[in-house]
């Protein structure tokens, strides 16, 4: 299988009914700012450079940014920190997300997540969590390059040790913890949600100090433009 075939057959994924009802109801109702919108409103497919060492793995979409746009962290604050940071680490083209058209090219980086609809308050159920996990078993054998494992929040480090069968209380999160999981290394950073870059929680220098750890390890140099 393809990456261009997992994500023809991920879109049409219908496993999580709460889920399912919740993204069509956010891409129906719409965000006053965005009336002129047609929401993609379906499950958000991984984008990225194919050949990458650098995996970058979410929570899951925004029900106004991935879940409007169809692009991980895409159209919305996270995606606000995010980019403009892999742009600053010559891992990608340009600092702005907007829309799946806007040009964006990532060097050596894949991002995806551990679910791929929009959860209600950002929060999905364990149950759902499971369920998507069988879209990352197929996902990430057809990425045969990467090296590391950059993990957005403890959701989605707890979801890349499921992956491996590997016991969360033996690989703890921590904000720039750092796991050898047997030929790839798994780091993880605070997720870089508004609530989290807001507060102070997580900063630039904070989140651009991992992302030169991650391009250390996974052996990339980084180009602008």
């Amino acid at each position: 299988m393809s990456l261009d075939r997992l994500h023809d057959e991920l879109i049409t994924c219908r496993r999580c009914p709460r889920l399912v009802e919740w993204r069509e109801r956010v891409g129906r109702e719409k965000r006053a700012a965005y009336r002129e919108w047609e929401y993609w409103a379906r499950p958000v497919p991984g984008f990225g450079d194919p050949q990458a060492r650098l995996l970058v793995f979410g929570l899951a979409p925004g029900a106004h940014g991935s879940n409007r746009t169809g692009r991980p962290f895409t159209g919305d604050a996270s995606g606000d920190f995010l980019y403009p940071a892999l742009y600053r680490a010559g891992l990608a083209n340009q600092p702005l997300s907007r829309h799946r058209g806007d040009g964006l090219e990532l060097h050596g980086v894949y991002i995806t997540a551990s679910v791929r609809c929009a959860p209600p308050d950002n929060k999905p159920l364990p149950e759902e969590s499971r369920n998507c996990s069988s879209w990352t078993d197929l996902e990430l054998p057809l990425l045969p390059q990467v090296r590391v494992y950059l993990a957005l929040g403890k959701i989605a480090h707890d979801a890349l040790l499921a992956y491996h069968g590997l016991r969360k209380a033996a690989y703890p999160f921590a904000h720039g913890s750092e796991h050898d999981l047997g030929g790839r290394v798994l780091l993880s950073s605070y997720h870089v949600s508004r609530q989290n870059t807001n507060t102070g929680k997580l900063t630039a220098p904070m989140f651009d100090a991992v992302l030169e750890r991650a391009k250390a390890l996974a052996g990339l140099s980084g180009k602008k433009g």
